[in-house]
C-alpha cells in the first residue's frame, strides 16, 4: 500500500512539473561581443527560451525616444540567423524593422551583426578606441512581449577592462546586466572600452562620469561643479528619484550635444571645452539640460511619450515644455548654482528674445506645430527653414520664461513655475503614474495662476502673436530695451558662405533685401558694384544707407547674371535686459524667488 501510494504522488508531482515546465515564463538574455572593432560592428546572441507557438517575430526599433526622427536603425542589421539547438531554421525579414523565425515552438537563439559607425548621443559606434551604444539601434525585442524582464553580458574587445551602464549589474556575473523590460534596456545606453571613471555624490546617490577621449578637464573642479548643478536641479522637484545615476561624456574634436536616458545621458563635447570659462559654463549648462530631463520627460512627460511605439513617429504637441523648459531651467539652475552673474543671466534673458524675435519662422509656426512637426522638420533643416521653422527649444524656453513671470505676478512671488511642476511631477508622475495631456497641463499651470490660462495659451502657445515682453517680465522688475529702436541701418538679408574659397549664399531671410530682389540660395556672388568680390559683402553693407542699390554680379548654376538688390532698412530687434532701479519690494522678491538657490 505505501508504494502505490508513492507511485501517485510520484505522478502527481511528474504532471504538476510538467504543467509548470508548460506555463514556465518566457526568458530573453542577450550576449553583445565585439571581436573585431576597427570592423565596426557590434555581434549580438539573442537566446529566446519557452516562447511557444510555431513562429517567432522579433522587432528592432526606427528610432531612439528624445530624438524626433525615424532613423531606420534596421538598414545597419545583418547576417541575422536562428537555431534550435544547433540546427539552424528559417527566417526571413515581414517587414523593414521584424524578422520570423520560424520555431516551431522551441527555444531559439538569434544571431546578428550591427555596423554601427555614427557617433552621436543617439546612434551607436564602435572602433578600435571603444565602443557605445543606444539600445535601440542595437537590440531587438520579441513583438508583443516588450515588458519581459531580460539580461545583457557584455564581451568587450580583449584589451577593453570597463563597462558603464545606467543598468543594475548581476551579481556574481562579471559585465553581466538586467533590464526589468525593454523600454529600460533601450534607455540604457552602455559606453565600453578603457574610459576614465570619475565620481560624486549628490542628495545621497552616487553619480559616475565615463569620460571617452583626452580632454582638458580638472577632474576634481568637475566633478564639484557637477555636483553644485545636480543638487540644484534636485531641488526644483524636491527629491532624486533614482539611487544612480551615469553621465557618458565623449571628448570630440568637434560638435557637441546630449541625450536623456531614465537614470543616465549621454554629452558630446569638444575636447577642449574646458580650457575656457566660457567653455566650461557651456558644458556645465548641458549637464543642467540633461540631468534636468531625469524629471522634465523621464518622469513628467507628455502622455502621448510613453510608452512608446518603435515603429513609427510619437506625435505629441508638447515638446515645447518638454525641451524648451528644460532649455530654460537649465539657463535657471545655472544661475541659481552661482555660475552665471546676474549680468550674464540678464544678457541671456535679452540675446533668447532676441533670437526667437528674429527668426521669420516665428511668425509662420506656433510652438504646439513646432513639437508637433519635430519629426519631419527639426532634425531635417534645410535653406529655407529660417523662415518657415522655430525650434521648440528656443520658443518653449521663452513660453517656460513667461509663464513663470505670470505665476509669480499671480502670488506676489510666493510661487513660481519650479510650485507648478512639482504639483504636476506628484500627480501625473508619482500619484496618476501616467504622462498629462494638453489640457492638463494647461490646467497644471492655471491652478497657481489662479485664473484661466486660455488666452495665453492661444495667442502664444498656438498662435504666433508677439508677447509684450516689458509686461511680463515687470513682474520681476526687469525692463528691456530695444538697441535697434530708432535706427535706419541697411541689412542684406542673406547669410553668405566663403568655406569652399567663393562667396556663395546659404540663406534668405523672408522680405529682407535680398528676397525683394531675388537672390538665391546657391547663388555664387562673383562682383559687386563693379569689382570683384572673394569675400562676404555683409560686412561691405554698413558702408551704404537705406536705398542704395547694390548692382551684384552672381553665378547661378553657372549661368552669369546683373542683380540690382536695393537695400532695405534692418528691421530686427535687440533686446537688453536691465533690473529697473525702482523695483517695489513684491518685484525684488519675486526676483528672488525666481533667481535665488532655494
Amino acid at each position: 500500500m505505501q508504494k502505490i501510494i508513492h507511485s501517485w504522488a510520484a505522478g502527481v508531482f511528474l504532471l504538476l512539473a510538467v504543467a509548470f515546465s508548460a506555463s514556465a515564463a518566457p526568458k530573453i538574455s542577450y550576449r553583445l561581443s565585439m571581436p573585431e572593432p576597427q570592423t565596426h560592428y557590434f555581434e549580438v546572441e539573442m537566446r529566446l527560451e519557452d516562447f511557444k507557438g510555431k513562429n517567432l517575430d522579433l522587432t528592432m526599433p526606427v528610432w531612439a525616444p528624445g530624438s524626433y526622427l525615424i532613423r531606420e536603425f534596421p538598414k545597419n542589421v545583418e547576417a541575422f540567423e536562428a537555431y534550435v539547438g544547433s540546427n539552424r531554421v528559417s527566417s526571413g525579414k515581414l517587414d523593414k524593422n521584424t524578422w520570423r523565425v520560424v520555431s516551431g515552438g522551441k527555444d531559439v537563439t538569434v544571431k546578428y551583426k550591427v555596423y554601427a559607425f555614427e557617433l552621436s548621443v543617439r546612434t551607436s559606434f564602435i572602433d578600435a578606441s571603444h565602443g557605445y551604444l543606444n539600445g535601440t539601434s542595437v537590440f531587438m525585442y520579441p513583438e508583443g512581449h516588450k515588458d519581459l524582464p531580460s539580461t545583457v553580458t557584455v564581451v568587450p574587445f580583449k584589451s577593453w577592462s570597463k563597462v558603464s551602464t545606467g543598468l543594475p549589474a548581476v551579481a556574481g556575473q562579471p559585465f553581466t546586466f538586467k533590464a526589468p523590460n525593454y523600454d529600460v534596456l533601450a534607455d540604457s545606453p552602455f559606453e565600453i572600452g578603457n574610459h576614465e571613471i570619475l565620481s560624486f555624490e549628490s542628495n545621497g546617490v552616487k553619480h559616475d562620469v565615463a569620460m571617452y577621449g583626452d580632454a582638458n578637464y580638472d577632474a576634481q573642479r568637475l566633478t564639484a561643479d557637477m555636483k553644485k548643478v545636480t543638487e540644484e536641479a534636485a531641488k526644483v522637484f524636491g527629491e532624486l528619484p533614482v539611487n544612480y545615476y551615469l553621465f557618458i561624456v565623449h571628448n570630440l574634436a568637434s560638435g557637441s550635444g546630449g541625450l536623456e536616458h531614465l537614470n543616465s545621458t549621454t554629452l558630446s563635447t569638444t575636447r577642449t571645452t574646458y580650457g575656457t570659462e566660457r567653455g566650461y559654463e557651456g558644458f556645465l549648462n548641458l549637464v543642467a539640460h540633461e540631468y534636468f530631463h531625469l524629471w522634465n520627460v523621464k518622469r513628467l512627460r507628455p502622455i502621448a511619450l510613453g510608452p512608446f511605439d518603435y515603429n513609427q513617429e510619437n506625435y505629441s504637441r508638447m515638446l515645447w515644455v518638454s525641451e524648451g523648459f528644460t532649455s530654460y531651467y537649465a539657463d535657471v539652475i545655472m544661475r541659481r548654482a552661482g555660475f552665471t552673474s546676474e549680468r550674464e543671466h540678464l544678457e541671456k534673458i535679452g540675446s533668447s528674445i532676441t533670437s526667437v524675435e528674429n527668426t521669420p519662422g516665428n511668425k509662420v509656426v506656433s510652438a504646439a506645430q513646432s513639437s508637433f512637426d519635430a519629426w519631419i522638420k527639426q532634425y531635417r533643416p534645410d535653406e529655407n527653414s529660417y523662415n518657415t521653422h522655430l525650434s521648440y527649444y528656443s520658443k518653449g524656453g521663452l513660453l517656460g520664461m513667461l509663464l513663470d513671470m505670470e505665476i509669480l505676478k499671480a502670488s506676489n512671488g510666493s510661487k513660481s513655475l519650479d510650485d507648478a511642476m512639482r504639483a504636476m511631477y506628484d500627480e501625473y508622475y508619482k500619484k496618476k503614474k501616467r504622462g498629462f495631456t494638453d489640457q492638463e497641463f494647461q490646467q497644471g499651470i492655471e491652478k497657481f495662476t489662479g485664473r484661466s490660462m486660455d488666452d495665453f495659451f492661444r495667442r502664444y502657445v498656438y498662435g504666433v502673436e508677439t508677447p509684450d515682453y516689458n509686461t511680463f517680465f515687470s513682474a520681476v522688475g526687469i525692463t528691456l530695451t530695444d538697441l535697434n529702436k530708432g535706427t535706419n541701418n541697411p541689412l542684406l538679408g542673406a547669410a553668405i558662405s566663403t568655406t569652399t574659397g567663393k562667396p556663395v549664399v546659404t540663406t534668405v531671410t523672408r522680405n529682407g533685401s535680398a528676397w525683394q530682389s531675388g537672390l538665391n540660395v546657391n547663388d555664387e556672388i562673383i562682383g559687386m558694384n563693379g569689382y570683384r568680390v572673394a569675400d562676404d559683402i555683409n560686412k561691405s553693407i554698413p558702408a551704404y544707407a537705406v536705398g542704395d542699390v547694390l548692382e551684384l554680379v552672381v553665378s547661378r548654376s553657372g549661368q552669369l547674371m546683373i542683380l540690382p538688390v536695393t537695400l532695405l532698412k534692418d528691421q530686427t530687434i535687440k533686446f537688453r535686459a536691465d533690473l529697473a532701479p525702482n523695483a517695489t519690494d513684491v518685484q525684488k522678491k519675486s526676483y528672488l524667488k525666481w533667481t535665488s538657490a532655494k
